[in-house]
């Protein structure tokens, strides 16, 4: 039974992060890009936070190493990601959004290298991170003479916000202050939300701009308490049960929910190179991941086998 409650709640999690690329996409045609993420994470940093108040041992951080790792969480997880990813999207679409994103994994062996000796790469990991950045290149499909282009500079932005959100993976992990997770969270996302008004004031957005809607609504309330409020919940849980290797997976099948909601809700289409691109990014991971999935497939065959009983 909790191999099946795990696999429903990693379907859950995988639709509510992919299809949250819709709602963006969505959103953004009544909200100025920044202060759209900014808003999202005003609302769920209080959710958040309030979960941590009740479940965490300690709800505020404590020590200059706690308090670091939440200013890493909020200067790059929160306010870099998610400002790249929010202006990116105008430009691209969910479905291309979400592959790009879907690189960040492998993005994050890249930057462990270099900052946990620990983290090894052999020659067979250099080659998958090769793949996952030619999966890149083939759903960015960048034309040298014009890198800067319309149709280019939203996949750059969407892969910056990639790279921040590897970066500060690492970098958290690095600064090992052990502090609970939901604590972590709950400070970076209201830290994030701050940076990113801060942003917004700077490139001249204000709440004028805003075009109430129903749409409007609707797609702020869905990612700051669908997809960021209860999608870090499920994460949390999930990443306890199965372990960092599993729920990693989860990069990989949001790209598949964002392109069929997308196709429903926004008629986008995904063409081949957006496909093939995701293959590529997939296959990368496999190959730099290769020995840790070995070691999880006994694992998962023993708990299928014991559910069927």
């Amino acid at each position: 039974m909790s191999t099946y409650r795990n696999l429903g709640l990693f379907l859950a999690l995988s639709a509510l992060w992919g299809s949250a690329f819709v709602a963006i996409k969505a959103g953004l045609s009544a909200f100025p890009p920044v202060l759209f993420a900014a808003l999202r994470y005003d609302v769920a940093g209080v959710v958040m936070l309030g979960y941590a108040v009740l479940r965490a041992n300690s709800w505020r951080p404590r020590g200059r190493d706690e308090w670091a790792t939440v200013a890493v969480g909020a200067v790059l997880l929160i306010a870099a990601y998610h400002a790249f990813l929010f202006v990116g999207e105008q430009g691209t679409t969910s479905a291309a959004a979400a592959v790009i994103v879907s690189l960040s994994p492998v993005l994050t062996t890249v930057f462990a290298r270099g900052l946990l000796p620990e983290e090894r790469l052999s020659a067979v990991g250099v080659a998958g991170i090769a793949l996952g950045l030619v999966g890149v290149v083939a759903v960015a499909q960048p034309d040298p003479a014009t890198l800067l282009a319309r149709e280019t500079l939203p996949q750059l932005l969407v892969f910056a916000a990639a790279l921040s959100f590897a970066l500060g993976s690492v970098v958290t992990t690095y600064i090992d202050a052990r502090v609970e997770i939901e604590t972590m969270e709950a400070w970076s996302m209201l830290g994030g939300a701050g940076l990113m008004h801060v942003v917004s004031l700077g490139l001249g957005e204000s709440f004028a701009a805003i075009t109430w809607s129903s749409t409007a609504l609707w797609s702020l309330a869905y990612l700051s308490v669908g997809a960021s409020a209860v999608g870090f919940l499920i994460y949390f849980d999930l990443l306890e049960r199965l372990g960092p290797v599993e729920i990693n997976l989860v990069s990989y099948v949001a790209p598949l929910f964002a392109a069929v909601t997308g196709f429903l809700f926004l008629e986008e289409v995904v063409d081949g190179w957006t496909a093939a691109g995701f293959c590529c990014i997939f296959a990368g991971f496999v190959l730099i991941k290769r020995r840790a999935l070995a070691r999880e497939i006994p694992r998962l065959q023993a708990a299928l086998s014991g559910s069927e009983k």
